[in-house]
């Protein structure tokens, strides 16, 4: 049986934390492949001034 060593609390925070940010970043894209997404969001943006 092989015995791999236990991942530390560090290297689990780390990992959560990338994986978090990767989804950030793979919604964030998905939203942006949205046209009319993107033309709203501008048009509220530019109705604050």
């Amino acid at each position: 049986m092989l015995h791999l060593p236990q991942p530390s609390a560090r290297t689990l925070k780390i990992g959560l934390a990338l994986l978090l940010v990767v989804a950030a970043l793979a919604l964030t894209f998905g939203l942006y492949t949205r046209a009319d997404f993107l033309v709203q969001l501008s048009n509220q943006l530019w109705a604050c001034f």
